[in-house]
């Protein structure tokens, strides 16, 4: 009975697992079509639409700000994100327990609502349609990531450790310099891999609160789409996939080896 729980467990997970990976087996061929429309290649597979990636600086230009933003908003995630687990971390009482619910309120509610309240601060402060907005929006949807992350690895971490390392002489910045955060340091980088991810995807916060001086991928492909449905369209998909995972792969060998 528990062989067949075991396999039937098996046979779940590969359902879940084709489920997931059955559409990207139908974005890669379609990124080599030699058609100007959406279909699959026959006989003749060809690169045009790759090329028309290189060759339009609106794709080129959507990259360099989607990166800016990504890079911008996972350096604040973390360095908030961080403070504010290590604090909550210090304090272990109910108030730090209310403090983490308190953020991660970004992740529960609907995107909608943050954008409807993004866009109502940033008007106000002058920041619609600026990378600086972009950024800070997205690192305050990237922080309760690093937020979970980084509680989870100082769970178990005994803060007698940091208190020997001040009995000895090390200043509090000197002993969470070299006590807390390195213990931390695996729940810094998956919570920077998660904030960056959710700021390379984020759509809906980016149209409400850009227009045309900050066009991110995601943007850009949701112009595309509206306006004309192009393969060069799947072709930014594959790209994305195969940088998405080669970073996940090159983070994986990072934490293996640390």
């Amino acid at each position: 009975m528990r062989d067949t729980g075991l396999r039937g467990n098996a046979l779940v997970g590969w359902i879940v697992v084709l489920f997931l990976i059955l559409p990207l087996t139908v974005v890669i061929p379609v990124s080599f079509t030699p058609e100007r429309f959406l279909s699959l290649p026959g006989a003749t597979w060809s690169l045009r639409h790759y090329r028309a990636i290189l060759d339009d600086p609106t794709w080129l230009e959507a990259f360099r700000d989607s990166l800016i933003v990504a890079i911008g908003a996972t350096a604040m995630a973390v360095v908030l994100g961080t403070s504010a687990a290590v604090g909550c971390w210090r304090l272990s009482s109910r108030l730090s327990e209310f403090i983490r619910m308190l953020m991660l309120l970004p992740i529960i509610v609907p995107a909608v609502v943050h954008a409807l309240g993004f866009y109502r601060a940033w008007v106000g402060f002058g920041l619609i349609d600026t990378h600086a907005g972009l950024i800070a929006a997205h690192g305050m949807k990237g922080l309760p990531y690093v937020l979970i992350t980084v509680s989870a690895s100082l769970a178990d971490f005994d803060q007698r450790l940091e208190m020997a390392a001040r009995s000895l002489g090390a200043s509090p910045a000197r002993a969470l310099r070299s006590v807390v955060l390195p213990a931390a340091r695996p729940g810094i980088l998956a919570g920077a891999a998660f904030a960056f991810v959710t700021s390379w995807d984020e759509l809906v916060v980016t149209l409400f609160i850009t227009s045309r001086g900050v066009v991110t991928l995601p943007r850009r492909i949701w112009d595309g789409v509206q306006d004309n449905i192009s393969p060069t369209v799947a072709a930014v998909a594959t790209l994305l996939m195969l940088v998405t995972i080669l970073a996940t792969f090159a983070l994986a060998r990072k934490r293996t080896q640390s």
